[in-house]
């Protein structure tokens, strides 16, 4: 039996990139796998290669993270599927560099909206029915630009700083509760995202697996086993 057979779990942005990687990762593991995101075509190329590593066990749902509505329904839909959601990936983000004076306001609202803001709404969706069963963990996707900001990232830094600040919130929250969490924070990953930032020609990227694995470490840990915290970078 895999790892994670009867669970399941909803990754957000899982239309591509390391939403995709971590999608299919858990799905191979067994789990019951919800993807949402907003584009439905991408979201169905993922669908088809769930089921062709044989697993049927999915479901996908058009989502705009940033709308508290779209993601209550996401929920209710997974619900109604599946039973409960035993696991939630936030890994839906946008990445928009430039420098704060160049005041592209429509910009820094997207990645606040989506990021921090799309976090929050799927946390909340799931949490309650998560701390009544007194289990369940919740999977945050920060950055290492949560760490280290750059002259040109100090907005999308900031949204990942939030992002590290509510992992760490949550935990402590958390605490006895029988719900985890735990926040990955990946370096470079080789992405349409990733794309957009200067990376010296010399050093690998992560590969999108390299992520996905490390949401399966610590999602299939013993129960009292709660991985705070992971840092993943290319050598």
């Amino acid at each position: 039996m895999s790892q994670l057979t009867g669970k399941t779990a909803i990754v957000t942005g899982a239309s591509g990139g390391i939403g995709e990687g971590i999608a299919v990762e858990l799905a191979s593991e067994g789990a019951n796998v919800i993807l949402a995101a907003r584009r439905t075509e991408k979201l169905a190329t993922v669908k088809e290669q769930i089921k062709k590593q044989g697993n049927d066990n999915v479901l996908s749902v058009q989502t705009d993270i940033s709308n508290q509505e779209d993601v209550e329904q996401l929920i209710k839909k997974a619900e109604e599927k599946f039973g409960q959601v035993d696991i939630l990936v936030n890994n839906a983000g946008q990445v928009l560099s430039g420098p704060v004076r160049s005041g592209k306001v429509d910009e820094w609202e997207k990645m606040i909206d989506t990021n921090i803001k799309g976090t929050l709404y799927a946390i909340d969706g799931v949490l309650p029915a998560m701390v009544e069963r007194a289990t369940g963990h919740i999977v945050n996707i920060a950055s290492v630009s949560g760490f280290e900001v750059t002259k040109k990232s100090t907005v999308y830094s900031a949204t990942k700083y939030a992002v590290r600040a509510i992992s760490a919130g949550l935990e402590k929250e958390l605490a006895k509760t029988g719900v985890r969490v735990t926040n990955i924070s990946p370096g470079m990953v080789d992405t349409t995202l990733g794309g957009r930032t200067p990376w010296p020609e010399d050093r690998e990227k992560l590969k999108t697996k390299d992520i996905a694995r490390a949401v399966v470490y610590a999602v299939t840990q013993p129960d009292y086993v709660n991985v705070n915290e992971i840092t993943v970078r290319p050598v």
